[in-house]
């Protein structure tokens, strides 16, 4: 197995996990939060989108399909737009509403199948580039790159768990 179909692997995974955690969910539940603190199955599953558009876009050096196909336009939410959810407040948590399970999925796989193409052409030498010079030591992309799977199937996680909760109310 090579580095390339290890990425293909991680990031499948990750795909799994979030349809499992949001496929025929009414939008009541897309929204619901455990309590006011806690994060909705629609902003977890959007945020982990919003991270890893951004940081595959930065590292293949193109734009985010945020912008370049619409989705911004489409979520219509009520921030920057630019904004991927680090370090929002409860109150802004609560105002990622989307209109249906398939605005969610169709952003999030529009994502997964950008990454899956960009690290298709990956090898080992690839994952030793410099992409973040802001920390010491500077963060290659092999790095980047398992850094956004790990934070991916944590909020995965946490949206599967989010769904059980609410389904054994």
């Amino acid at each position: 197995m090579n580095v390339a179909d290890i990425l293909v692997d991680g990031f499948t995974r990750v795909r799994e996990t979030v349809h499992s955690a949001v496929e025929g969910l009414e939008p009541d539940y897309l929204h619901a939060r455990l309590d006011e603190g806690a994060n909705s199955i629609a902003w977890l599953v959007w945020h982990l989108a919003r991270v890893q558009d951004d940081h595959i876009a930065d590292a293949a050096g193109t734009e985010q399909i945020w912008f370049t196909q619409d989705w911004a336009a489409r979520f219509d939410l009520p921030f920057a737009k630019d904004a991927t959810g680090y370090g929002q407040s409860g109150k802004q948590v609560a105002a990622v509403q989307v209109g249906s399970v398939e605005l969610l999925l169709g952003y999030y796989d529009a994502v997964h199948l950008r990454t899956v193409d960009f690290v298709q052409g990956l090898d080992g030498k690839a994952l030793d580039r410099v992409v973040d010079e802001a920390w010491s030591p500077p963060v290659t992309l092999g790095v980047r790159l398992i850094s956004v799977l790990s934070d991916d199937l944590q909020h995965a996680g946490q949206a599967a768990f989010v769904r059980g909760s609410l389904e054994r109310r």
